[in-house]
């Protein structure tokens, strides 16, 4: 048994008073988010080395002693949802400078998906199994589906609403897990577009090309909303049949991505697959599509955690291995594979047949524990 983190998410069916409460929450956490990062940049080009709102307890401090002193209804709403966002502004403002990630955009309300964070202090967050009932701060008991029990410590809960109108609640929580049981086994797999991925024992896993499936209902839903007034009462019904259907494709992604995770790391102890560089491959204008509707990143995401929580040891061969173009039995390395539409080859040197993304994930699986066995040297 070890101690991890875990999310747990579940639906909850807020009241009409519980339903103001909730938007007016997301409405002022937007404008605190807004207004301390506004004030940031103001302060920034009058003088570089400002001290003020220079970090997030300052900034804080500027909410709770000026803005809601200014505008008295922030002090309607959890004090904890300011806070935190906040601190991610804070958080995103400095990675900015530090890892020269995109400068922090001012959040608008026309995104039609709303959050807020709020912190587990003095037993302020309940959950009754028994009666499917939430208690969240300033909300009271809110009614709630829900489908697992967890045991353990709540840190802290995040509200948020979906674009469909749907409201959720999402606990991160301290809890005990048990791991899987060890064996030997161990598998690579390369990531193809055709099969969603090719393992080193010739299982190939096929893409539910989800973006395909419903791309001709999205489009005739897209040309009835063109027809609408913007903002009518009908513009808006049609926008949540067109926010349900992406949430449709979504969900049924990540439910097949998480059911492959989970069988891979079940069924294997150590796990390989290619370090792609998925931003640069999307820069294909003729593959980008299919990348981003096959998932790849969430999959390695949920093996990276999955892995970790297992004793399991997943691991990412190097970026600029040709896993494609070498002979797994002889090493000959063909460049004529270079070209994505050449999917059987022979060696001219061994004469083996090859499956393209057979023998890439074959080679993966070699090059994966020989760095592994580099690690270990090192």
């Amino acid at each position: 048994m070890n101690t991890v983190i875990k999310g747990f998410k579940y639906r909850i069916y807020p009241t009409e008073k519980q339903e103001i409460q909730l938007n007016k929450t997301f409405g002022c956490v937007r404008f605190v988010y807004n207004q301390i990062l506004a004030k940031k940049i103001d302060l920034y080009k009058e003088d570089k080395d400002n001290k003020q709102l220079k970090n997030k307890t300052t900034c804080n401090n500027y909410c709770n002693r000026e803005l809601k002193k200014e505008y008295p209804w922030l002090k309607e709403v959890d004090k904890f949802a300011l806070t935190n966002s906040i601190y991610n502004l804070d958080n995103a403002y400095k990675k900015f400078f530090t890892e020269h990630i995109g400068f922090p955009k001012f959040k608008s309300k026309k995104n039609h998906y709303y959050s807020y964070i709020t912190n587990f202090t003095n037993n302020n967050i309940k959950v009754d199994f028994n009666n499917n009932k939430i208690q969240l701060p300033k909300l009271k008991w809110i009614k709630a589906k829900l489908h697992r029990e967890f045991k353990g410590k709540i840190l802290f809960a995040t509200v948020s609403k979906t674009p469909s109108g749907k409201y959720f609640v999402s606990f991160n929580v301290e809890c005990e897990h048990q791991e899987l049981k060890q064996n030997n086994n161990k598998i690579a797999m390369d990531l193809g577009i055709k099969d969603l991925l090719i393992t080193s024992n010739g299982t190939k896993i096929d893409n539910k090309k989800l973006t395909y499936k419903y791309e001709q209902k999205l489009a005739k839903l897209q040309r009835q909303i063109a027809k609408k007034k913007i903002g009518s009462q009908n513009w808006k019904k049609q926008r949540i049949k067109i926010a349900r259907l992406h949430e449709k494709i979504t969900n049924t992604r990540k439910d097949n991505l998480h059911k492959i995770s989970h069988k891979m790391i079940k069924e294997n102890q150590l796990i390989f697959s290619e370090n792609l560089n998925i931003k640069g491959m999307v820069k294909n204008h003729n593959l980008a599509k299919s990348i981003h509707d096959c998932g790849w990143y969430e999959l390695t995401r949920q093996l990276t955690y999955k892995s970790e929580w297992n004793g399991r040891k997943y691991h990412k061969v190097d970026r600029y291995y040709p896993s494609s173009q070498l002979c797994n039995v002889c090493g000959y390395k063909n460049e004529d594979t270079k070209n994505l539409n050449i999917r059987f080859w022979e060696c001219p040197q061994c004469n083996t047949k090859h499956d393209r993304d057979e023998n890439a994930s074959i080679n993966i699986l070699n090059q994966g524990l020989k760095e592994l066995e580099l690690e270990k040297v090192s």
